[in-house]
């Protein structure tokens, strides 16, 4: 049997694209994002009582992903790229029906003229990813201490990140504190490729977040944001 899902709503974040995308929610907590209800979905009686959480349940489609297809073993990039695993055993994005699920931090519910928009803490997701359900977080059944978790059990290690004196001259906007706040925490992940990490590398990478394109370099575990360039198509600020 198959069945077809219509997404509820679409999330506004400050990831443009895949490349530096939080690999779990909550690592970058001074991000905020939004998810702009659509459709039948998108109705204050839909949300009625949501306020009451803290924190929700977010499933999703991972779209940008569906058409290549995927395999039954995958390369964590906490276990260094190169170690295979069953996708089930990962949270990889490459999955039989490209369905996720992140649970995030609820800062507020608002309407903007006929839209109902659900403010978020920081999220895992691409700007524009389809919301397929939201479920509250409900701490006694959902939180569980005693839990392991494999390979992944500890928070990633993080790198110092810091602006050369051009980069910091080029934040611009109304909110350049909590730009800066943000792109810090996501290089501070370090989003390269899981083989370049512990090795010497030379490359400048570059990564779109908000409206800049941010340029870095990664030298003796140090982050360096050498660069913010013209503004890329932005949907939210």
């Amino acid at each position: 049997m198959s069945y077809q899902i219509e997404p509820i709503g679409i999330i506004r974040s400050p990831y443009k694209e895949k490349f530096a995308v939080p690999r779990q929610p909550g690592l970058v907590p001074s991000a905020r994002s939004e998810i702009v209800l659509q459709g039948e979905a998108n109705a204050l009686e839909a949300v009625r009582g949501l306020e009451q959480f803290s924190h929700l349940w977010l499933l999703f489609l991972f779209d940008q992903n569906l058409e290549a297809g995927w395999r039954p073993t995958v390369r964590p990039p906490r276990l260094g790229g190169n170690e295979r695993i069953g996708v089930f055993a990962s949270r990889a994005t490459f999955r039989p029906n490209g369905i996720g699920m992140s649970a995030v931090e609820l800062k507020g519910i608002r309407q903007d003229g006929k839209d109902v928009i659900i403010e978020l803490g920081g999220v895992d997701l691409v700007d524009g990813t389809p919301i397929v359900d939201i479920k509250p977080y409900i701490p006694y059944s959902d939180s569980l201490p005693l839990a392991t978790g494999g390979f992944a059990n500890d928070e990633p290690d993080t790198l110092a990140v810091s602006f050369t004196d051009k980069a910091g001259s080029q934040l611009t906007g109304k909110q350049p504190t909590r730009h800066r706040a943000v792109i810090e925490e996501v290089l501070a992940q370090d989003p390269r490729p899981a083989y370049k990490k512990g090795k010497p590398d030379s490359k400048e990478y570059a990564v779109h977040l908000f409206d800049y394109n941010v340029k870095f370099t990664v030298d003796d575990e140090k982050v360096t944001v050498t660069a913010l360039e013209k503004p890329v198509a932005n949907r939210q600020d």
